[in-house]
């Protein structure tokens, strides 16, 4: 399939006209590597009609350039092997001199031709041109060996009384093109044509003739960017890609540059072998450093001087290797792969080593010398392994440890003493592994312990496996971490205390142990006896463990985890790298205590700081802030807070993930926010969490079941939750609310006894534990359950109580239910006002005034008014199904939907849609407590 030859092809019709006519000439088609020049050539017989002349043909070789008249004896062989026998025989017969050129049992002689056989020749040109015009095609005109040169070069210039044409085809930038036999044949052309690269169009004619559909744009587009109109590079592309069954479609246009053509390589290949050194040299160098087009740097490396390199780089481009005459890259990969083949595995290394050398003593960056080094075993240069690892370094630092471990790996290759330096590296190398492959980095690790002398370096090569007391640690490492402890306490082994590499040690094997409840007393136990020691970061961070553990428990005075807490918060810096792990843990303290008016400042400070350089978002630092907001009971503020977490989720470290997890889970739980629950459940579906999250977002699961309508299943997962709970020893009432819900259940299923034993227990919990939050929200959960004259004052207590709180939520719960309790009165007016002012501030919808006066049941009563359908088919409406949408979820006909939302608004004593989202909402404030 020829395309866009039409000028080539009209010229060379014209001249065979003029043959016929007794006007011979001489046309060469020349071009550059991959022009198509040969594929042209062979369709040149087709311009004149069959039978009409005498086509001879040649194709000169690289390795037939010393077989004297090998190209003259291929054009008159193509019409003596096509000759009978007799014509055959009276051909030779007629050849006089020139038989011992055309004759098989004739050896040609290798010294200069004399005169009887060219003009023997060129009288058997005569001779043939009489019957029909000849069209004699010489392909690759610069391998013709030097006999059949002399003899082109002596009938070019004699035309004359001939009927012929002669085509040569002719490669630009090969070594031959410059033989002086071979310009002055060319120059005896009365014409030299170049074909031009293919066009877009025609290049989606050929996309669709390989591959059988029609092409997309950018596919068309991407093939011709890469093959730049040749079509050899673009046919070998296409027919490998054909081959993988690949379409011409827009997203399949990446393919293209991953295509691979071995053709196409090859053919290159044997190109760069025929020429010169320098040139070669040159190719090699540019290979090696890809990429880099600093003549300087490749002039050196190819071993050349700037005039030697300029013209091997101009012949690169006359061959068609390169894109551009002044700049060294490659016109097509392939031509690279090629370069590469052309040379042997040992040459490869030795160009790799000294490029390695020269971009180093140029002063290049650290992982352009690295690229290099991890092309070659073992460089043994005195720089090269502080080299890799300042290329692990950059690695590192940009955010991609995969690369930073490759380096690093390699780096090792050049330290084969068993000694301190090969130690070092094994603990950097398991340092950035531990992000992608903790199984390596704890091997890595585990073999740079011996190589260490001192047990204060074994213990800091152990806590790069857990840089933060948050870090998940497999119990392989918790085996190496308690190693290192017993070495450090160890008298015989020790050479320093080391008391900053004890504490985080034991901070994180304490962490570690946080769900088990022997540790856990153990850890409680600990505080007692400890003397905080926060000027060191290792004892903020036990510290912080321990006070996380009293935390867990309730076990001791909240006032006095608060007080503690507050110390570390006087010594850790809002901008400290890593100081968010530390924090996580300080956050749950002063939460479960219920004293974050301690956590503003440092939390106002950490935000003050900002985003990194690169503007992205601080994840963690919004994260403490939710927490802080749902503490507070200031549902709005959490919420914006929450979306800037999820919107940078990906930035946040699995050191991180569980305390983000634990964050949304107490914010869905606080909002009743059911849709974020699921949201939040389905992302940790298949991770492994901590405990404390993972108890948050077990009772998320029981409020899907509570809107689902499921009173008894929710009750039924709300004491299993508290069960668990209770035998791992984690009793805070404000981290772990499960109780509240349990007695809403209760209550709400008619368990009633059940329901006051629930609240006493929370009751008397929250009065051990001392946090107003708890103790307030425990007085109101007794009003709900004890006898009714003791309600009011209960309520008072409850409110006094929680005016001390952080929690305004729980506030506003009190307050609320005391003034419904209070009736229309002044008082009671009085109290709902303050009620609907908090109700604004925490972000909460609510119906004003006592519901009864609206004319509406109570929550209880709407509750028991509704059955489990109406309830199920009122929550669709809230979250905002059509009738339709709720009769496919439920299965039921959109009639049956219509029926039920009319009894609920007839129950409710409501008109339609907006005020049952009013009255639901309500009921949900009821449902945790």
């Amino acid at each position: 399939m020829l395309l866009e030859r039409g000028a080539e092809l009209a010229a060379v019709r014209q001249a065979l006209s003029a043959a016929a006519e007794g006007r011979s000439s001489h046309l060469v088609l020349a071009g550059p590597f991959g022009m198509g020049r040969s594929t042209l050539l062979h369709e040149l017989p087709r311009c004149a009609d069959e039978g009409t002349v005498h086509v001879m043909r040649a194709n000169a070789a690289p390795a037939e350039q010393d077989l004297a008249y090998g190209v003259v004896r291929q054009l008159f062989d193509s019409l003596l092997t096509a000759a009978s026998g007799p014509d055959r025989e009276q051909l030779l017969a007629d050849a006089g001199a020139a038989r011992r050129v055309l004759d098989d049992d004739v050896v040609p002689d290798l010294e200069a031709p004399d005169c009887a056989v060219l003009r023997d020749l060129r009288l058997l040109l005569a001779g043939l041109s009489a019957t029909a015009p000849l069209l004699i095609l010489i392909d690759d005109l610069q391998w013709a060996d030097a006999c059949s040169l002399r003899w082109l070069a002596g009938l070019a210039p004699r035309l004359d009384g001939l009927r012929m044409l002669v085509v040569c085809t002719l490669r630009d930038g090969d070594p031959g093109a410059r033989d002086p036999l071979v310009h002055e044949v060319v120059s005896t052309a009365v014409r030299v044509l170049r074909p031009v690269p293919l066009s877009p169009a025609a290049t989606g004619e050929l996309v669709e003739a390989y591959l059988g559909d029609s092409p997309d744009e950018a596919f068309v587009r991407a093939c011709h960017d890469l093959s730049r109109g040749r079509p050899l590079f673009l046919r070998s592309m296409l027919s490998e890609l054909a081959l993988t069954g690949c379409r011409p479609l827009a997203e399949n246009a990446g393919l293209v540059r991953t295509a691979r053509p071995t053709h196409l390589r090859d053919r290159l290949l044997n190109c760069l072998l025929l020429q010169p050194r320098p040139v070669r040299d040159a190719a090699a160098a540019i290979a090696t450093l890809a990429g880099q087009e600093e003549p300087a740097l490749l002039t050196r490396l190819a071993g050349l001087d700037d005039v030697g390199f300029t013209t091997a780089l101009r012949v690169l481009h006359q061959l068609g290797l390169t894109a551009e005459e002044d700049r060294a890259r490659f016109a097509h990969p392939a031509v690279r792969e090629a370069v590469e083949c052309s040379m042997s595995a040992a040459e490869r290394q030795c160009w790799h080593e000294a490029a390695a050398e020269v971009l180093y003593e140029s002063g290049l960056p650290a992982e352009q010398v690295a690229a290099q080094l991890m092309a070659i075993p073992t460089a043994r240069y005195p720089w090269a392994v502080p080299v890799l690892r300042s290329a692990a370094d950059a690695a590192r630092r940009r955010g991609t440890p995969e690369p930073a471990a490759r380096y690093l790996r390699r780096a090792l290759l050049e330290v084969a003493e068993q000694d301190r330096k090969r130690a070092h590296l094994l603990v950097e190398l398991a340092t950035v592994e531990r992000s992608f492959d903790p199984p390596a980095a704890e091997s890595h690790i585990a073999q740079a312990l011996p190589l260490l002398p001192a047990a204060r370096d074994r213990a800091a090569a152990v806590l790069r496996l857990s840089p933060w007391v948050t870090s998940p640690m497999t119990r392989s490492g918790r085996a190496l971490f308690r190693r290192a402890a017993d070495d450090l306490r160890d008298p015989y082994t020790r050479d320093d205390p080391g008391a900053e590499e004890v504490l985080r040690l034991e901070a994180r094997l304490r962490y570690t142990g946080i769900d088990d409840y022997a540790q856990l007393a153990d850890a409680v136990e600990r505080l007692r006896a400890l003397e905080p020691t926060v000027r060191l970061r290792g004892g903020r961070e036990l510290l912080a463990v321990l006070l996380y553990a009293a935390t867990l428990t309730a076990d001791g005075p909240s006032a006095e985890v608060a007080r503690q807490a507050r110390t570390i918060l006087d010594w850790e810096p809002a901008t400290a790298p890593g100081g968010g792990s530390v924090m996580q843990l300080v956050m749950f303290a002063l939460v479960g205590a219920d004293a974050l008016q301690d956590a503003e400042s440092w939390l106002n400070a950490a935000a003050g700081s900002g985003p990194g350089d690169d503007g992205a978002i601080d994840a963690m630092g919004h994260a403490r802030q939710a927490l802080f907001h749902v503490a507070r009971g200031r549902l709005p503020l959490a919420r914006e807070q929450a979306a800037l977490v999820l919107e940078g989720a990906g930035t946040i470290g699995e050191e991180s993930r569980c305390f983000v997890y634990g964050v949304l889970g107490a914010l869905a739980l606080s909002a009743r926010d059911v849709q974020l629950g699921s949201r939040i459940r389905a992302a940790v579906a298949d991770r492994t969490l901590a405990p404390v999250p993972a108890a948050l977002l077990g009772l998320l699961r029981m409020a899907e079941q509570a809107r689902s309508g499921d009173a008894a299943a929710a009750l039924d997962t709300a004491m299993d939750c508290g069960r668990q709970l209770e035998c791992a020893g984690w009793r805070n009432p404000v981290l772990f609310p499960w109780r509240p819900w349990a007695i809403s259940f209760s209550d709400q299923l008619g368990d009633h006894h059940l329901a006051r034993t629930l609240a006493a227990e929370e009751y008397a919990r929250a009065r051990e534990w001392g946090a107003p939050a708890a103790i307030g929200r425990a007085l109101r959960l007794r009003a709900r359950t004890d006898a009714a004259d003791e309600r009011v004052e209960l309520l008072r207590e409850a409110v006094a109580t929680l005016r001390g709180s952080a929690n305004e939520l729980e506030l506003f719960m009190a307050v609320r239910d005391l003034g419904r309790m209070l009736g229309d009165g002044p008082e009671g007016r009085e109290v709902l006002r303050e009620a609907g002012e908090l109700a604004e501030s925490c972000g909460v919808p609510w119906l004003p005034g006592p519901v009864a006066a609206e004319g509406r049941p109570s929550a209880p009563a709407v509750r028991t008014a509704l059955t489990r359908t109406e309830s199920r088919v009122a929550s669709l409406v809230v979250d905002g199904l059509t009738n339709q949408e709720i009769a496919k979820e439920l299965q039921v006909s959109a009639r049956a939907v219509e029926k039920h939302l009319t009894n609920s608004y007839r129950k409710l004593g409501i008109t339609g849609r907006r005020e049952l989202a009013a009255v639901l909402r309500e009921i949900e404030e009821h449902v945790p407590g």
